[in-house]
């Protein structure tokens, strides 16, 4: 079950998916991550952050949508802020029927301009091949992304000859 998108963000918002054993997930929410690889609350990566809030990018971004992100942070740190979002598309939860699970991280790139990039972003060097934006659908699309990733892989990059 998921909201109307909001244009203004490639996120799904807080949303209800049922998985392959009859459980269901609840959430996400789209918040900053406090590191790279910083999947549990308050893990804290100074560099990774440091880097993140000195972007100019991030600023503008930040500025520009400040309130939304400020909704998202509550939402993620209280359960009834949280609830209620989900209550929106499911209005009988109860917060009992919430059980606390693991987090994920999706890297979103962001343009100088605070502007976010909104779809895949792949460069390729001589030797190497960056993914460096991979919107929400990368998981579900994971095989067919691995495939045009393999066969570019074997296109001669700028400056190379072919495999």
């Amino acid at each position: 079950i998921y909201p109307v998108p909001d244009p203004a963000f490639p996120f799904l918002g807080v949303h209800f998916t049922r998985r392959i054993d009859g459980t269901v997930d609840a959430g996400p929410n789209a918040v900053l991550a406090f590191g790279r690889e910083g999947y549990a609350k308050l893990q804290i990566d100074l560099r990774d952050l440091a880097s993140t809030l000195t972007y100019p990018g991030f600023l503008r971004l930040a500025l520009r949508y400040w309130r939304t992100g400020a909704g998202e942070m509550w939402r993620s740190v209280h359960k009834g802020a949280f609830v209620r979002a989900l209550r929106r598309l499911v209005p009988a939860l109860q917060p009992e029927h919430l059980a606390p699970a693991p987090s994920g991280i999706r890297a979103q790139a962001i343009r100088p301009d605070g502007g976010l990039v909104d779809d895949f972003l792949i460069e390729q060097s001589p030797r190497i091949l960056h993914v460096c934006n991979a919107p929400s659908p990368a998981a579900t699309a994971s095989l067919k992304i691995g495939e045009t990733l393999a066969q570019r892989l074997w296109e001669p990059a700028p400056g190379r000859a072919g495999p």
